[in-house]
């Protein structure tokens, strides 16, 4: 398969929380294919409608965020780059993940310190900026319509992206924006999740995603991190 733009992401291993993940969001990334929603009481509106915005990533959290490849370079070389790197990057283990609000939305996030993750993620924007294309002017408009502060007007320059490094906040998003009808959906939404969150929770390997014409993201490999 082709794809558009790649990146990096942390997904689940095979296990309660994957399973859920991709039919919350309705879409495997693994298998490349919609999955059935759940049936959840007390929803404010409906998981199809609530899980819009983030389905065609998948249950993930970024760590190098997606990029078009740079001229003079291919995806065999970023998947060689991406392995080797693996194995030089050590896995991590934190507290844990909770449920929680993200401004208007819902996310999975580290409860706890997660600067060893946030060290992870620099190296890996870093070892792999060479394969990144430049953005386009569109791009660069659309990112500075947050109102970016200097220093993440900094890092967009000069990484692409304005939440990376110092700037990086992990979280595994679950829901577009919600506004009023956030608290209602985290209140039904505990349950499910409660019994599956990772404590603690092991970074042991990462995902080398990319996206197909129609924007939607699969899984290219999955690599241990054996540094």
């Amino acid at each position: 398969m082709q794809f558009q733009r790649y990146g990096v992401y942390y997904t689940p291993p095979p296990g309660a929380l994957a399973d859920f993940g991709k039919s919350w969001l309705g879409w495997d990334p693994v298998e490349g294919e919609t999955v059935t929603h759940p049936e959840i009481e007390g929803l404010p509106q409906a998981v199809a409608e609530t899980t819009a915005t983030p389905r065609k990533y998948g249950l993930h959290g970024t760590i190098k965020p997606p990029f078009f490849l740079a001229e003079g370079t291919d995806a065999t070389g970023l998947l060689t780059r991406f392995e080797h790197l693996c194995a030089t990057l050590a896995p991590i283990t934190l507290d844990g993940l909770v449920l929680a609000r993200l401004g208007g939305f819902i996310a999975l996030k580290v409860d706890g310190d997660q600067t060893p993750l946030a060290k992870l993620a620099g190296a890996v924007v870093r070892e792999l900026d060479d394969f990144r294309a430049p953005p386009t002017d569109a791009e660069l408009a659309r990112r500075r319509k947050a109102n970016l502060s200097p220093a993440q007007e900094a890092l967009l320059a000069q990484w692409g992206y304005p939440y990376v490094m110092a700037e990086f906040r992990f979280h595994i998003t679950l829901s577009g924006r919600l506004g009023r009808d956030v608290e209602a959906t985290m209140e039904a939404l505990g349950p499910h999740f409660a019994p599956i969150l990772p404590r603690p929770f092991a970074v042991d390997s990462l995902t080398l995603v990319g996206e197909d014409g129609d924007g939607m993201f699969h899984e290219i490999h999955r690599q241990a991190l054996t540094g």
